[in-house]
């Protein structure tokens, strides 16, 4: 599995490859959202995750610019994994097109089960 996380901070990246190396699932990384959409546009990913507060482009415009794509790459499982706890966050993420919300501090368990829930529901790739 190929996941690609959208984080501007490194300690943050690192704690989820960690969760995700155990699981033997692939990750790769952008500090910012305008790295990330390249990343999307040149590599094949099964999952995005994707930070909301991040300098330049926040994760909602990100999220809006990849499910504005024409290709198929605007249906990839999206997740938001958020320090922010706004009251209408998820509502607001789920609207704008993410498949599903986490909050900061992420388990491990949580994180494993959002993206087999999120494969499940969109009918492909493997489960973690």
């Amino acid at each position: 599995m190929n996941i690609l996380f959208i984080e501007d901070d490194p300690m943050n990246r690192r704690v989820v490859k960690d969760m995700l190396d155990v699981a033997g699932a692939t990750m790769a990384e952008a500090g910012l959202a305008e790295e990330g959409l390249a990343k999307i546009e040149a590599e094949d990913f099964d999952v995005v995750l994707v930070d909301l507060r991040m300098p330049g482009m926040d994760g909602l415009e990100a999220i809006r610019r990849i499910r504005g794509r024409e290709d198929a790459k605007k249906d990839l499982p999206i997740i938001v994994i958020t320090a922010d706890t706004a009251v209408d966050l998820r509502e607001r993420c789920l609207e704008t097109g993410a498949d599903d919300v986490l909050f900061k501090p992420v388990a491990m368990d949580a994180l494993f089960d959002s993206i087999g829930r999120v494969l499940a529901i969109r009918g492909g790739g493997m489960i973690l």
